[in-house]
């Protein structure tokens, strides 16, 4: 993580927190991914593709590529869609264990102690 422009300890340690939108991400490359709703895929194999069409196209290459399916098929788009949101909310709707211990928490003050910011304006 980054705090003021310098990297924290830490940083190379898996991902593990978990935000809503990062599902609606995971399922715009599963939808952007080789995988099929007939191939019945594992959790490994799901992960493995979303990975690979990320690597592939990038975050944006994967949302244009359902917008292209969404203006060719739209039918078909809207059930691909439905079973990649299915999908990714259920494979990822609670974050993993890390794969390493964690690193204590340093303690942090309460906001309402942090010195008052002036704004601009």
């Amino acid at each position: 993580m980054s705090y003021g422009g310098q990297i924290s300890q830490g940083a190379e340690m898996q991902l593990t927190i978990y935000h809503p939108a990062a599902s609606a991400v995971w399922a715009d490359a599963l939808f952007a991914s080789v995988l099929q709703c007939s191939d019945n895929p594992s959790a490994g194999q799901v992960r493995k593709a979303i990975a690979a069409a990320v690597r592939a196209y990038g975050g944006l290459g994967c949302v244009q590529r359902v917008a292209q399916e969404f203006g060719d098929h739209p039918e078909a788009a809207v059930n691909r869609m439905r079973w990649a949101r299915a999908v990714a909310d259920e494979l990822f709707a609670s974050p993993p264990a890390p794969a390493q211990p964690s690193l204590p928490r340093q303690a942090r003050p309460p906001v309402a102690s942090l010195p008052g910011w002036p704004l601009a304006g």
